[in-house]
């Protein structure tokens, strides 16, 4: 193990709706031997943000043990520290770091490759609410028809992985109509402009979204953009077929899309809606966002 770097595991036992805390027992034991790290573990929604705040003073490398909302609470905290950021992924999800690792076979349940990981810099979203707060994204950024299946999602704690997901899309898409939008995209070299009712809005720094869905498949954390992924108006009883369409991520080649990269996309929503960022649910979202890319915003953990 390196001894000129301290790691703070931040454990999330909430995490994968309560199951993470089966993970307990195994992460104090596998860390009671290191004397460069040591284990924090949450008790409330927020606390994984303090623990990040108050560690960062101390430790170089902060290890968000969770899924992508965790990581994703982490990640606000510490916005401009020289610390880097590593994901142990005891989520439902863990999108984020199918992108980050490009294929390769994440380890789940072996701490040792953390002590000795390489990182990078990657770029982040960042949301400006229009009252004077901003948020980061990690993965991704949905409004309305994601917000909403994110939300159901987390209502239902009976279920778990791919069938939580389908439970909530079917849900979702019974009572559904899109949302009026009014968006700006800044894309290289020019602008589009939309001004109609959207069925599916998100804006992605990652390729993955909800287990399995191709929300973004060519996005790069580290290319300086955002990935920006419109689907218009369409009727319900034809979104089935999308649906498959975004498990292979073909959905982009779909004339009814609108797929590209930018730099920044400003939306107006004129009722309250629901959003996620990174799965997290914001309720009651309206007026204008304000969403830009942070590049190379913070340093990963990605290779061991």
């Amino acid at each position: 193990m390196c001894t000129d770097q301290y790691y703070t595991f931040i454990f999330n036992p909430a995490a994968d709706k309560g199951r993470a805390a089966s993970r307990a027992e195994w992460l104090s034991r596998s860390l009671s031997g290191a004397s460069n790290a040591s284990l924090e573990t949450t008790s409330y929604p927020g606390h994984a943000g303090e623990i990040a705040r108050r560690a960062s003073c101390g430790s170089s490398t902060l290890i968000a043990c969770g899924g992508d909302g965790t990581v994703n609470e982490v990640v606000n905290a510490i916005i401009g520290l020289p610390v880097r950021i590593g994901v142990l992924p005891i989520g439902s999800a863990n999108d984020f770091l199918k992108t980050l690792y490009d294929g390769r076979k994440i380890r789940k349940l072996d701490l040792r490759g953390f002590f000795r990981a390489q990182s990078r810099k990657v770029d982040l979203g960042r949301i400006d609410f229009g009252n004077g707060t901003q948020r980061y994204f990690v993965n991704s950024l949905g409004i309305g028809f994601t917000g909403r299946i994110a939300r159901t999602v987390k209502l239902a704690s009976w279920l778990r992985g791919e069938l939580a997901y389908a439970h909530a899309l079917f849900s979702v898409l019974l009572g559904y109509t899109p949302l009026k939008m009014h968006i700006k995209i800044t894309v290289p070299g020019g602008m589009v402009e939309l001004d109609e009712p959207v069925f599916a809005f998100s804006i992605a720094n990652g390729r993955i979204e909800g287990g399995k869905f191709r929300i973004a498949p060519d996005a790069d954390p580290c290319d300086g953009l955002l990935d920006v992924c419109i689907l218009k108006a369409i009727p319900k009883w034809i979104f089935l077929g999308y649906v498959f369409k975004y498990l292979k991520g073909s959905q982009i080649d779909d004339r009814r899309v609108i797929y590209c990269k930018a730099s920044a996309v400003d939306v107006t929503i004129s009722g309250k809606d629901v959003m996620h960022m990174d799965g997290e649910v914001i309720e009651g979202v309206t007026g204008k966002l304000s969403i830009t890319v942070a590049s190379c915003a913070v340093d990963m953990l990605c290779e061991s």
